[in-house]
């Protein structure tokens, strides 16, 4: 069983399947049965047999299977905090970033020669 993957160049059903196995080997380890971490999480027992087999899991059964197995604090570098930066702030005068938006067209550089004749 690998558990070591390059998250970068996998499909997200192969991150997927690493992430429930994970779990899987994680229960194993603290001598859970399917059945006793399933009751725990609140999930059923076939989301347990899914995540076993590596197979996807929705994120809420995710979650709770993670938090029953004592990994709470794991799931909070799951992803970087977005707080925004400081430099950011003073750029957008205090005010938080609400949508995104596309890249601006740049102006082509003015260069002599390129003004249209008014003769």
């Amino acid at each position: 069983m690998i558990l070591n993957d390059d998250f970068s160049t996998s499909s997200s059903e192969a991150i997927a399947a690493v992430l429930c196995r994970r779990l899987e080997a994680i229960r194993l380890s603290k001598n859970i049965s399917q059945t006793a971490l399933a009751k725990q999480a609140g999930v059923s027992r076939s989301t347990m047999t899914r995540i076993a087999d590596g197979q996807s899991i929705s994120l809420d059964s995710f979650i709770r299977v993670a938090k029953a197995l004592g990994l709470a604090e794991h799931l909070a570098v799951l992803l970087p905090n977005p707080e925004v930066r400081p430099v950011e702030l003073v750029r957008h005068e205090g005010q938080q970033r609400r949508r995104a938006s596309g890249k601006r067209k740049t102006a082509e550089p003015w260069s002599w020669g390129d003004e249209e004749n008014g003769s």
